[in-house]
């Protein structure tokens, strides 16, 4: 994973929180930041991912592009647009690394903010800057069929482990920026806590 400039972790109880916390986080990221996303199947990375789309205000239904491996959402306001990629199928015949390079992201990663899901161990070649995003239950659910899409976040706790690498991250607030609202209902069971630092074919959307 290489070393973490910050870590935090976050702990959500609903899938309302999880959409929050995406789009409290997409009001720190630019164009060229890499967010790669793990955790198991119907853990939140899709629910994660529709909130950062709100939170960029791009346009189209964000929803697990595992069918078309990639998908892109322009912007609706003139900021960076959201490509949404699903690298569960990634490396299952061929080659990974191969297999990423034919997506051809590094083409639009310098303008894009790009959000892999399933991405642990198989995009971090991408960019030395990148934000790895860990969401962990008690009992994760059966990984099931490969190509199978991620079932929608039910209201159950969540642990969301965020380490920023590289240099774009350093001086970065991360904990600040996800904190959410005091007076926000839907987010007053919302644990936010810093962590020790650790080593740690495109498709465009209607």
């Amino acid at each position: 994973m290489g070393d973490a400039v910050a870590s935090v972790r976050v702990t959500v109880a609903t899938g309302a929180q999880m959409r929050d916390l995406g789009r409290r986080l997409a009001g720190v990221l630019r164009g060229g930041d890499l967010v790669v996303l793990s955790g198991g199947l119907g853990a939140g990375k899709t629910t994660m991912t529709q909130g950062l789309g709100a939170g960029l205000e791009v346009r189209g239904a964000v929803t697990s592009p595992t069918f078309v491996i990639a998908r892109v959402h322009p912007s609706t306001v003139g900021g960076p647009a959201l490509v949404h990629v699903d690298a569960y199928r990634l490396g299952t015949t061929t080659n990974v690394a191969a297999e990423v390079d034919d997506l051809d992201l590094d083409a639009s990663l310098d303008q894009s903010v790009t959000v892999v899901e399933w991405g642990e161990g198989k995009v971090e070649d991408l960019a030395e800057d990148r934000l790895a995003v860990v969401i962990e239950r008690a009992e994760d659910a059966s990984e099931g069929d490969v190509g199978e899409a991620e079932a929608p976040v039910g209201d159950e706790p969540r642990t969301v482990l965020f380490h920023a690498v590289g240099a774009r991250w350093a001086g970065v607030d991360l904990a600040a920026a996800l904190d959410p609202a005091p007076e926000s209902p839907a987010e007053a069971d919302l644990d936010l806590a810093p962590e020790p630092p650790a080593k740690a074919d495109l498709a465009q959307a209607d």
